[in-house]
């Protein structure tokens, strides 16, 4: 079982480790840079992404009026003791750093890079997987991603509260002459959505949660990963009433999501009331589980 989890705060650039199920919060890191958003731990190490310094229209309010498109996110490094940043990519090797998951390689969704991406934990090896053609609809973006043994499973999120979110699966390899462009093997397994966010896979289901519009959305949702060629099933939600929903981790008996809201709630995977650990104040992205042995 999870021992504590990791958080990102948006705004304020910190890394926190979150101690359960008590919920004492203390900074690990204080310079994770510009809207840090993904985060995994693996071998001592913490690993996030950074969307990067957008700019502002200042006729649009709120998140809408905020532009990711310049190309000056990153992905970064420091122990879990936080000591020893690093850049694994330096600032302006991607456009919009999003989730992040980990297999002995990190995969990262690029959402205005509209593509993702794989690279090890010393920088080498950087490679496209996914690279979609940019529009002006909102569904080519990337946002979230898991992987398994063989399969890399990501988010298209579609436009804000737009109820067109997709889900999609393909192999961690590009088929034999074929490019991260045109891949025959890609697949859609769910589609009309309200707005998918993180994805976690845990015990056969796929788990993901949704910051789009009520009753569907601002949820957390699983369901059984379909079988090849197949689509998914009608998903189940397992908790509701998120404050756009965005971080997951997935324990073996408790999901935590983590919110704009500044709140870290507490799933239980076989029902049950949600618990809120802790309330922040401050906006909330990616959450990762730390297990010790």
């Amino acid at each position: 079982m999870f021992s504590e989890l990791v958080v990102l705060g948006i705004r304020t650039g910190t890394i926190y480790r979150v101690g359960l199920p008590d919920g004492q919060v203390t900074p690990l890191y204080k310079d994770a840079g510009v809207s840090p958003d993904g985060v995994v731990v693996a071998d001592g190490t913490v690993y996030w992404t950074t969307m990067g310094m957008p700019s502002r229209d200042p006729s649009v309010p709120g998140e809408a009026g905020l532009d990711y498109s310049a190309r000056n996110g990153g992905l970064h490094a420091v122990s879990f003791d936080g000591t020893g940043a690093r850049d694994v990519v330096p600032n302006g090797t991607l456009t919009t750093g999003k989730q992040l998951a980990y297999n002995g390689s990190l995969y990262w969704g690029d959402r205005e890079g509209y593509r993702i991406t794989r690279v090890r934990p010393d920088g080498t090896g950087l490679t496209d997987l996914i690279v979609n053609e940019p529009d002006d609809s909102g569904m080519q973006e990337c946002v979230g991603v898991t992987v398994d043994a063989t399969h890399l499973y990501w988010t298209q999120k579609g436009p804000a509260k737009g109820g067109v979110g997709r889900i999609f699966r393909a192999g961690l390899e590009i088929p034999s002459g074929e490019t991260a462009r045109d891949r025959s093997d890609a697949e859609t397994l769910w589609d009309h959505l309200p707005e998918p966010i993180d994805l976690e896979i845990h015990g056969g289901y796929l788990y993901w949660t949704d910051r789009g519009a009520a009753p569907k959305g601002n949820t957390l949702n699983r369901a059984l990963i379909p079988g090849p060629g197949e689509k998914g099933a009608e998903p189940e939600i397992l908790a509701s009433g998120f404050t756009e929903a965005i971080g997951l981790a997935v324990d073996d008996e408790v999901a935590y999501v983590s919110d704009l809201g500044g709140r870290i709630t507490a799933v239980p995977l076989s029902g049950g009331e949600p618990r809120v650990v802790v309330e922040m104040g401050e906006l909330l992205s990616g959450v990762a589980g730390v297990r010790v042995s």
